[in-house]
Protein backbone atom coordinates (compact mmCIF):
# COMPACT_ATOMS: atom_id res chain seq x y z
CA UNK A 1 0.00 0.00 0.00
CA UNK A 2 1.46 3.55 -1.20
CA UNK A 3 1.85 5.55 1.77
CA UNK A 4 0.72 9.60 1.03
CA UNK A 5 3.35 11.78 1.22
CA UNK A 6 2.35 14.20 4.16
CA UNK A 7 3.65 17.46 4.39
CA UNK A 8 4.32 18.89 7.39
CA UNK A 9 5.36 22.73 7.98
CA UNK A 10 5.07 23.00 4.33
CA UNK A 11 4.79 26.71 3.49
CA UNK A 12 1.81 27.49 1.53
CA UNK A 13 3.55 29.54 -1.29
CA UNK A 14 6.28 26.43 -1.52
CA UNK A 15 3.55 24.23 -2.04
CA UNK A 16 1.42 26.46 -5.01
CA UNK A 17 5.20 26.46 -6.45
CA UNK A 18 5.46 23.30 -6.69
CA UNK A 19 1.48 22.81 -8.30
CA UNK A 20 2.92 25.66 -10.95
CA UNK A 21 5.62 24.59 -11.76
CA UNK A 22 4.43 20.82 -11.97
CA UNK A 23 1.53 21.93 -14.87
CA UNK A 24 4.23 24.10 -16.74
CA UNK A 25 6.06 21.15 -16.85
CA UNK A 26 2.91 19.04 -18.38
CA UNK A 27 2.37 21.06 -20.32
CA UNK A 28 5.66 21.18 -21.80
CA UNK A 29 5.72 17.67 -22.24
CA UNK A 30 2.63 17.10 -23.86
CA UNK A 31 2.06 16.22 -26.95
CA UNK A 32 1.10 19.00 -29.66
CA UNK A 33 0.82 17.50 -33.21
CA UNK A 34 -0.63 20.02 -35.69
CA UNK A 35 -2.10 18.96 -38.46
CA UNK A 36 -0.55 19.22 -41.53
CA UNK A 37 -1.01 22.48 -43.82
CA UNK A 38 -1.05 22.83 -47.71
CA UNK A 39 -0.19 25.95 -49.95
CA UNK A 40 -2.29 28.32 -50.82
CA UNK A 41 -5.53 26.92 -48.66
CA UNK A 42 -7.09 28.43 -45.72
CA UNK A 43 -5.48 26.54 -42.35
CA UNK A 44 -6.82 26.35 -39.03
CA UNK A 45 -5.97 24.75 -35.98
CA UNK A 46 -7.49 25.03 -32.50
CA UNK A 47 -5.06 24.38 -28.97
CA UNK A 48 -7.47 22.93 -26.87
CA UNK A 49 -6.38 23.28 -23.28
CA UNK A 50 -8.90 21.64 -21.66
CA UNK A 51 -6.58 19.41 -20.09
CA UNK A 52 -4.57 22.50 -19.00
CA UNK A 53 -6.86 24.84 -17.44
CA UNK A 54 -4.07 26.54 -15.89
CA UNK A 55 -2.26 27.55 -19.29
CA UNK A 56 -2.74 30.37 -20.69
CA UNK A 57 -1.25 30.92 -24.47
CA UNK A 58 0.39 34.05 -24.86
CA UNK A 59 1.71 34.10 -28.73
CA UNK A 60 3.15 31.35 -30.77
CA UNK A 61 7.06 32.32 -31.92
CA UNK A 62 8.58 32.12 -35.40
CA UNK A 63 5.59 32.84 -37.44
CA UNK A 64 7.06 35.60 -39.65
CA UNK A 65 6.81 33.98 -43.29
CA UNK A 66 4.19 30.97 -42.47
CA UNK A 67 1.25 33.52 -43.57
CA UNK A 68 -0.70 32.43 -40.41
CA UNK A 69 -1.95 34.41 -37.22
CA UNK A 70 -2.51 33.32 -33.96
CA UNK A 71 -5.22 34.33 -31.51
CA UNK A 72 -7.97 33.41 -29.12
CA UNK A 73 -6.02 29.84 -29.26
CA UNK A 74 -6.60 29.68 -32.59
CA UNK A 75 -3.64 29.42 -35.36
CA UNK A 76 -4.93 30.31 -38.86
CA UNK A 77 -4.36 31.71 -42.22
CA UNK A 78 -3.22 30.87 -45.92
CA UNK A 79 0.32 29.63 -46.28
CA UNK A 80 2.12 30.39 -49.67
CA UNK A 81 4.74 28.35 -49.72
CA UNK A 82 5.61 24.24 -48.83
CA UNK A 83 7.77 24.38 -46.07
CA UNK A 84 8.56 22.51 -42.24
CA UNK A 85 8.28 25.46 -39.58
CA UNK A 86 9.50 24.94 -36.10
CA UNK A 87 6.73 26.98 -33.77
CA UNK A 88 7.36 28.58 -30.45
CA UNK A 89 4.33 28.47 -27.98
CA UNK A 90 5.21 31.33 -25.13
CA UNK A 91 2.86 30.40 -22.15
CA UNK A 92 2.07 30.99 -18.67
CA UNK A 93 0.61 29.67 -15.55
CA UNK A 94 -2.27 31.87 -14.59
CA UNK A 95 -1.31 32.09 -11.12
CA UNK A 96 2.23 33.05 -12.33
CA UNK A 97 1.55 35.35 -15.04
CA UNK A 98 5.13 36.84 -15.46
CA UNK A 99 7.05 33.83 -16.02
CA UNK A 100 6.91 33.33 -19.62
CA UNK A 101 7.67 29.69 -21.01
CA UNK A 102 8.78 28.06 -24.33
CA UNK A 103 7.54 24.93 -25.99
CA UNK A 104 8.92 23.75 -29.26
CA UNK A 105 6.51 22.82 -31.86
CA UNK A 106 6.52 21.91 -35.37
CA UNK A 107 4.34 22.42 -38.40
CA UNK A 108 4.60 20.92 -41.74
CA UNK A 109 3.35 22.53 -44.80
CA UNK A 110 2.73 20.50 -47.98
CA UNK A 111 3.16 22.48 -51.44
CA UNK A 112 0.33 22.82 -53.40
CA UNK A 113 -0.16 19.78 -55.53
CA UNK A 114 -0.91 22.51 -58.39
CA UNK A 115 2.56 23.37 -58.28
CA UNK A 116 4.21 20.64 -58.97
CA UNK A 117 3.00 20.94 -62.43
CA UNK A 118 4.84 23.31 -64.97
CA UNK A 119 2.71 25.29 -67.38
CA UNK A 120 4.94 25.25 -70.60
CA UNK A 121 3.58 27.21 -73.47
CA UNK A 122 3.08 25.24 -76.37
CA UNK A 123 5.08 25.82 -79.65
CA UNK A 124 2.91 28.12 -81.52
CA UNK A 125 4.75 28.15 -84.48
CA UNK A 126 3.88 24.72 -84.95
CA UNK A 127 1.61 22.64 -87.26
CA UNK A 128 -2.17 23.50 -86.21
CA UNK A 129 -1.38 26.02 -83.65
CA UNK A 130 -4.19 26.72 -81.11
CA UNK A 131 -4.77 28.70 -77.75
CA UNK A 132 -3.73 27.04 -74.70
CA UNK A 133 -7.33 28.48 -73.11
CA UNK A 134 -10.02 30.22 -74.59
CA UNK A 135 -13.92 31.69 -73.52
CA UNK A 136 -16.80 32.71 -75.08
CA UNK A 137 -20.03 34.36 -73.70
CA UNK A 138 -22.82 35.60 -75.98
CA UNK A 139 -26.46 35.00 -76.15
CA UNK A 140 -28.12 31.95 -77.05
CA UNK A 141 -31.61 31.65 -78.43
CA UNK A 142 -33.69 33.91 -75.97
CA UNK A 143 -30.94 33.16 -72.92
CA UNK A 144 -27.45 33.11 -72.63
CA UNK A 145 -24.40 30.58 -73.27
CA UNK A 146 -21.01 30.89 -71.36
CA UNK A 147 -17.92 28.36 -72.82
CA UNK A 148 -14.86 27.74 -71.58
CA UNK A 149 -11.73 25.47 -72.89
CA UNK A 150 -8.80 25.08 -70.99
CA UNK A 151 -5.56 22.71 -71.33
CA UNK A 152 -5.06 20.22 -69.30
CA UNK A 153 -1.63 19.98 -66.90
CA UNK A 154 -0.73 16.61 -68.26
CA UNK A 155 -0.62 18.34 -71.18
CA UNK A 156 0.90 21.86 -70.36
CA UNK A 157 3.19 20.25 -68.04
CA UNK A 158 4.94 18.74 -71.56
CA UNK A 159 3.92 21.95 -73.74
CA UNK A 160 1.79 20.10 -75.52
CA UNK A 161 -1.35 21.60 -77.22
CA UNK A 162 -4.99 21.50 -76.05
CA UNK A 163 -6.53 18.76 -77.45
CA UNK A 164 -10.32 20.05 -76.98
CA UNK A 165 -12.21 22.42 -79.15
CA UNK A 166 -15.98 24.24 -79.15
CA UNK A 167 -17.85 26.48 -81.65
CA UNK A 168 -21.27 28.48 -81.06
CA UNK A 169 -23.19 30.08 -83.67
CA UNK A 170 -26.28 31.81 -84.95
CA UNK A 171 -27.86 30.44 -87.60
CA UNK A 172 -30.83 31.00 -90.08
CA UNK A 173 -34.03 31.52 -88.78
CA UNK A 174 -33.40 31.93 -84.71
CA UNK A 175 -31.57 28.82 -84.76
CA UNK A 176 -28.31 28.45 -82.72
CA UNK A 177 -25.68 25.39 -82.79
CA UNK A 178 -22.69 24.97 -80.07
CA UNK A 179 -20.67 21.67 -80.79
CA UNK A 180 -17.46 20.14 -78.74
CA UNK A 181 -15.11 18.14 -79.20
CA UNK A 182 -12.05 16.21 -77.11
CA UNK A 183 -8.86 15.36 -79.40
CA UNK A 184 -7.72 11.57 -78.83
CA UNK A 185 -4.70 12.42 -76.76
CA UNK A 186 -2.64 9.54 -78.48
CA UNK A 187 -4.03 11.04 -81.97
CA UNK A 188 -0.55 13.22 -83.23
CA UNK A 189 -3.14 15.90 -85.10
CA UNK A 190 -5.99 15.44 -82.68
CA UNK A 191 -6.01 19.25 -82.20
CA UNK A 192 -7.03 19.79 -85.71
CA UNK A 193 -9.13 16.67 -85.30
CA UNK A 194 -11.44 18.30 -82.99
CA UNK A 195 -11.15 22.09 -84.22
CA UNK A 196 -12.87 20.73 -87.87
CA UNK A 197 -14.90 18.65 -86.30
CA UNK A 198 -16.86 21.52 -84.06
CA UNK A 199 -16.53 24.25 -87.25
CA UNK A 200 -17.62 22.04 -90.07
CA UNK A 201 -20.69 20.36 -88.23
CA UNK A 202 -21.33 24.47 -87.33
CA UNK A 203 -21.09 25.03 -91.49
CA UNK A 204 -22.91 22.71 -92.51
CA UNK A 205 -26.53 23.94 -90.49
CA UNK A 206 -25.31 27.58 -91.40
CA UNK A 207 -27.42 27.21 -94.92
CA UNK A 208 -31.14 28.47 -95.26
CA UNK A 209 -32.15 25.12 -97.31
CA UNK A 210 -30.93 22.93 -94.27
CA UNK A 211 -32.21 24.70 -91.70
CA UNK A 212 -35.72 25.32 -93.27
CA UNK A 213 -36.16 21.83 -93.96
CA UNK A 214 -35.29 20.59 -90.56
CA UNK A 215 -37.67 23.91 -89.39
CA UNK A 216 -40.55 22.34 -91.38
CA UNK A 217 -40.00 18.87 -90.29
CA UNK A 218 -40.27 19.69 -86.47
CA UNK A 219 -42.96 21.83 -87.07
CA UNK A 220 -44.85 18.62 -88.46
CA UNK A 221 -43.64 16.60 -85.34
CA UNK A 222 -45.01 18.88 -82.60
CA UNK A 223 -47.94 20.41 -84.73
CA UNK A 224 -51.18 19.52 -84.22
CA UNK A 225 -53.43 17.55 -87.42
CA UNK A 226 -50.56 15.42 -88.87
CA UNK A 227 -51.13 11.61 -88.78
CA UNK A 228 -48.80 9.69 -86.35
CA UNK A 229 -47.44 8.28 -90.14
CA UNK A 230 -46.49 12.24 -90.86
CA UNK A 231 -44.89 12.95 -87.93
CA UNK A 232 -42.70 9.27 -88.03
CA UNK A 233 -41.37 10.59 -91.29
CA UNK A 234 -40.43 14.24 -90.04
CA UNK A 235 -38.24 12.15 -87.30
CA UNK A 236 -36.78 9.98 -89.75
CA UNK A 237 -36.54 13.56 -92.09
CA UNK A 238 -34.88 15.26 -89.71
CA UNK A 239 -32.09 12.53 -88.62
CA UNK A 240 -31.46 12.37 -92.38
CA UNK A 241 -30.20 15.83 -91.75
CA UNK A 242 -28.58 14.80 -88.78
CA UNK A 243 -26.67 12.15 -90.27
CA UNK A 244 -25.31 14.01 -93.23
CA UNK A 245 -23.71 16.41 -91.18
CA UNK A 246 -21.25 14.23 -89.43
CA UNK A 247 -20.79 12.22 -92.41
CA UNK A 248 -19.92 15.46 -93.89
CA UNK A 249 -17.30 15.84 -90.45
CA UNK A 250 -16.34 12.59 -91.32
CA UNK A 251 -15.21 13.68 -95.71
CA UNK A 252 -13.75 16.79 -93.89
CA UNK A 253 -11.69 15.47 -91.30
CA UNK A 254 -10.57 12.61 -94.25
CA UNK A 255 -9.55 15.46 -96.69
CA UNK A 256 -7.45 16.62 -94.28
CA UNK A 257 -5.57 13.80 -93.59
CA UNK A 258 -4.85 13.23 -97.07
CA UNK A 259 -3.71 16.59 -97.57
CA UNK A 260 -1.49 16.65 -94.67
CA UNK A 261 -0.40 13.37 -95.70
CA UNK A 262 -2.50 11.58 -92.28
CA UNK A 263 -3.93 9.03 -91.54
CA UNK A 264 -7.45 10.13 -90.67
CA UNK A 265 -6.82 8.02 -87.35
CA UNK A 266 -4.01 10.83 -86.25
CA UNK A 267 -7.31 13.24 -86.45
CA UNK A 268 -8.97 11.11 -83.84
CA UNK A 269 -11.54 13.15 -81.75
CA UNK A 270 -15.09 13.04 -80.07
CA UNK A 271 -18.09 15.27 -81.33
CA UNK A 272 -21.64 16.30 -79.80
CA UNK A 273 -23.89 19.24 -80.35
CA UNK A 274 -27.33 20.65 -79.70
CA UNK A 275 -29.03 22.37 -82.60
CA UNK A 276 -31.90 24.38 -80.96
CA UNK A 277 -34.42 26.78 -81.45
CA UNK A 278 -37.39 28.25 -79.33
CA UNK A 279 -40.90 27.55 -80.73
CA UNK A 280 -44.10 28.77 -79.38
CA UNK A 281 -44.76 25.38 -78.45
CA UNK A 282 -41.45 24.95 -76.40
CA UNK A 283 -37.62 24.55 -77.01
CA UNK A 284 -36.54 21.87 -79.75
CA UNK A 285 -33.02 20.26 -79.14
CA UNK A 286 -31.27 18.19 -81.91
CA UNK A 287 -28.39 16.13 -80.60
CA UNK A 288 -25.48 14.39 -81.43
CA UNK A 289 -22.79 12.29 -79.59
CA UNK A 290 -19.83 9.81 -80.47
CA UNK A 291 -17.52 9.71 -77.53
CA UNK A 292 -17.60 9.61 -73.74
CA UNK A 293 -18.71 13.36 -73.79
CA UNK A 294 -22.02 13.94 -71.99
CA UNK A 295 -25.05 16.49 -73.02
CA UNK A 296 -27.86 17.00 -70.35
CA UNK A 297 -30.59 19.29 -69.59
CA UNK A 298 -32.05 20.51 -66.42
CA UNK A 299 -35.47 21.18 -65.51
CA UNK A 300 -36.51 24.75 -64.81
CA UNK A 301 -36.98 23.97 -61.17
CA UNK A 302 -34.00 21.99 -61.03
CA UNK A 303 -36.16 18.47 -60.30
CA UNK A 304 -35.05 16.45 -63.22
CA UNK A 305 -32.40 15.77 -65.36
CA UNK A 306 -31.91 14.20 -68.79
CA UNK A 307 -28.92 13.08 -70.27
CA UNK A 308 -29.64 13.48 -74.59
CA UNK A 309 -26.75 11.60 -76.01
CA UNK A 310 -25.13 7.96 -75.95
CA UNK A 311 -22.43 7.90 -74.22
CA UNK A 312 -19.18 5.62 -75.17
CA UNK A 313 -18.03 4.61 -72.17
CA UNK A 314 -16.24 1.32 -71.46
CA UNK A 315 -14.21 -0.10 -68.57
CA UNK A 316 -11.07 0.07 -70.94
CA UNK A 317 -9.88 3.13 -72.75
CA UNK A 318 -10.89 1.55 -76.43
CA UNK A 319 -14.16 1.62 -74.69
CA UNK A 320 -14.78 5.17 -76.58
CA UNK A 321 -15.48 6.20 -80.03
CA UNK A 322 -14.39 9.04 -82.16
CA UNK A 323 -16.02 10.47 -85.32
CA UNK A 324 -13.27 9.37 -87.49
CA UNK A 325 -14.30 5.79 -87.18
CA UNK A 326 -16.04 4.56 -90.15
CA UNK A 327 -17.50 1.77 -88.04
CA UNK A 328 -20.11 4.07 -85.91
CA UNK A 329 -21.39 4.51 -89.42
CA UNK A 330 -23.64 1.64 -89.03
CA UNK A 331 -27.22 0.54 -88.33
CA UNK A 332 -26.96 1.58 -84.51
CA UNK A 333 -26.04 5.32 -85.98
CA UNK A 334 -29.87 6.36 -85.61
CA UNK A 335 -29.75 5.86 -81.97
CA UNK A 336 -27.10 8.37 -81.59
CA UNK A 337 -29.93 11.19 -82.40
CA UNK A 338 -32.00 13.07 -79.95
CA UNK A 339 -35.33 15.44 -80.90
CA UNK A 340 -36.41 17.06 -77.57
CA UNK A 341 -38.48 18.88 -76.46
CA UNK A 342 -39.57 20.83 -72.96
CA UNK A 343 -41.25 24.06 -72.63
CA UNK A 344 -38.27 25.68 -70.63
CA UNK A 345 -35.09 24.51 -68.99
CA UNK A 346 -32.80 26.37 -65.98
CA UNK A 347 -29.59 24.64 -67.62
CA UNK A 348 -28.39 23.26 -71.20
CA UNK A 349 -24.95 21.56 -70.54
CA UNK A 350 -21.74 19.91 -72.61
CA UNK A 351 -19.12 18.83 -71.63
CA UNK A 352 -15.95 16.66 -72.41
CA UNK A 353 -14.36 13.79 -69.99
CA UNK A 354 -12.05 16.31 -68.37
CA UNK A 355 -15.01 17.73 -66.56
CA UNK A 356 -16.87 14.74 -66.66
CA UNK A 357 -14.59 11.88 -65.23
CA UNK A 358 -13.90 14.27 -61.89
CA UNK A 359 -16.99 15.78 -61.25
CA UNK A 360 -19.59 12.72 -61.86
CA UNK A 361 -17.14 10.25 -61.86
CA UNK A 362 -20.04 7.44 -63.14
CA UNK A 363 -22.17 7.11 -65.95
CA UNK A 364 -25.12 6.84 -64.10
CA UNK A 365 -24.54 10.05 -61.57
CA UNK A 366 -25.43 12.09 -65.56
CA UNK A 367 -28.97 11.11 -64.68
CA UNK A 368 -29.03 11.83 -60.96
CA UNK A 369 -30.22 15.63 -59.85
CA UNK A 370 -28.61 15.10 -56.14
CA UNK A 371 -25.18 15.34 -58.40
CA UNK A 372 -26.45 18.40 -60.41
CA UNK A 373 -27.17 19.86 -57.59
CA UNK A 374 -23.93 19.53 -56.02
CA UNK A 375 -22.46 20.45 -59.27
CA UNK A 376 -24.22 23.60 -59.37
CA UNK A 377 -23.20 24.20 -55.96
CA UNK A 378 -19.71 23.62 -56.50
CA UNK A 379 -19.92 26.32 -59.49
CA UNK A 380 -21.63 28.57 -57.23
CA UNK A 381 -18.21 28.84 -55.09
CA UNK A 382 -18.53 25.42 -52.69
CA UNK A 383 -15.13 24.21 -53.43
CA UNK A 384 -11.65 24.55 -52.01
CA UNK A 385 -10.57 27.75 -54.04
CA UNK A 386 -13.91 28.90 -53.23
CA UNK A 387 -13.90 29.69 -57.40
CA UNK A 388 -17.41 31.11 -57.93
CA UNK A 389 -19.37 31.76 -61.06
CA UNK A 390 -22.09 33.92 -60.97
CA UNK A 391 -24.86 33.24 -63.37
CA UNK A 392 -26.87 36.52 -62.55
CA UNK A 393 -23.96 39.01 -62.38
CA UNK A 394 -22.71 37.58 -65.32
CA UNK A 395 -20.13 40.53 -66.99
CA UNK A 396 -17.21 38.08 -65.75
CA UNK A 397 -18.55 34.82 -66.23
CA UNK A 398 -16.23 33.73 -69.14
CA UNK A 399 -13.32 34.84 -66.80
CA UNK A 400 -14.82 33.26 -63.54
CA UNK A 401 -15.45 29.88 -65.21
CA UNK A 402 -11.68 29.51 -66.98
CA UNK A 403 -11.11 30.08 -63.08
CA UNK A 404 -13.24 27.31 -62.10
CA UNK A 405 -11.83 25.06 -64.67
CA UNK A 406 -8.31 25.11 -62.93
CA UNK A 407 -9.44 22.51 -59.98
CA UNK A 408 -7.45 20.13 -58.56
CA UNK A 409 -9.03 16.44 -59.12
CA UNK A 410 -6.01 14.03 -58.01
CA UNK A 411 -5.40 11.93 -61.14
CA UNK A 412 -7.69 14.07 -63.49
CA UNK A 413 -5.75 16.41 -65.54
CA UNK A 414 -6.87 16.04 -69.24
CA UNK A 415 -7.88 18.91 -71.07
CA UNK A 416 -12.08 20.45 -69.94
CA UNK A 417 -14.31 21.89 -71.94
CA UNK A 418 -17.49 22.74 -70.39
CA UNK A 419 -20.71 24.62 -72.46
CA UNK A 420 -23.62 26.12 -70.29
CA UNK A 421 -26.74 27.62 -71.64
CA UNK A 422 -28.85 29.32 -68.71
Amino acid sequence: MKIPKIYFGTPKKAMEKTIIDQEKEEFKEAHWGLKNAISKQFYEFIFDLTDFPNIKIKNIGNLEGTGLVFENNILSGTPETGNVYHLEIQFSHIHDGNSIETKQIQLLVNADPKDLWKNIPSAQDADFPKPDETSCKDNFLDKKIVVVSKRGRSHAHEGKFRDDDFAVNELPSSWSIVSVADGAGSAKAAREGSRLAVSSVNIFFSTQEIICEIEKNVRIIYEAGYSRDRKDEARQNIVRYLYESVVEVYQTLEKTAIANSLSVNDLHTTLIFTLAKKFEFGYVILSFGVGDCPINIISKDFSEVKLLNSMDVGEFSGGTRFITMKEIFNDQMASRFTITCVEDFSFLTLMTDGIYDPKFVTEHKLEDIKSWKAFFNDLNGNNDDQAKVDFINDEEIDKQLLTWTDFWSRGNHDDRTLAIIY
